[in-house]
């Protein structure tokens, strides 16, 4: 996205609650695709009749990462935008106003997993039950969300350290 001056555009963030309706949408979205990894692996124990081990939950969660990875990834480098980020018209540009390229997905999307891996390890590390351990992730992206407002174009951290941005993704006029 660049300006008329074939500089790139230099809008702000868009506002926090919008981004974070779109997270909310994001994450509806991420549940339905997770279905994939918990239906592969439901098949492959019911067809070895081997019973759930910690490692191959540890599959299935690799698997899942992989597997949200693959779609940021894509859409973050060919559109600059997931679906929830064309319905509340957001858009993630690299340094050049342009979506981002593949090398840099992938390192946003790595660095986003700052939003829940503190709060996962902590309760993992200290025992916690699914309950606490889902209080503290929730209490994680609140924080990181939160973060945003200290940053200088009120963007997030892990765009701040990827070199992205969020900007507000205008529709085109319509001609009347």
């Amino acid at each position: 996205m660049t300006g008329a001056d074939g500089e790139p555009a230099r809008e702000g963030a868009p506002g926090l609650l919008r981004r974070m309706a779109c997270f909310v949408y994001e994450g509806m979205l991420l549940f339905g695709l997770s279905l994939i990894p918990g239906a592969v692996g439901a098949l492959y124990l019911a067809a070895s009749a081997r019973p759930a081990t910690p490692a191959s939950d540890a599959v299935l969660r690799a698997f899942t990462l992989l597997l949200f990875g693959a779609y940021f990834v894509h859409f973050w480098s060919t559109r600059g935008q997931t679906l929830p980020m064309q319905t509340w018209h957001i858009r993630v540009v690299g340094p050049d106003g342009l979506p981002p390229r593949r090398a840099r997905a992938v390192a946003r999307f790595l660095a986003a997993c700052l939003w829940f891996a503190p709060a996962s390890l902590i309760a993992a590390a200290l025992g916690w039950n699914r309950w606490q351990a889902l209080t503290a992730v929730a209490a994680g992206i609140v924080a990181w969300a939160l973060l945003a407002l200290l940053h200088p174009q009120r963007q997030f951290w892990h765009d701040a350290l990827c070199r992205t941005r969020l900007l507000t993704a205008r529709p085109p006029a319509r001609r009347t």
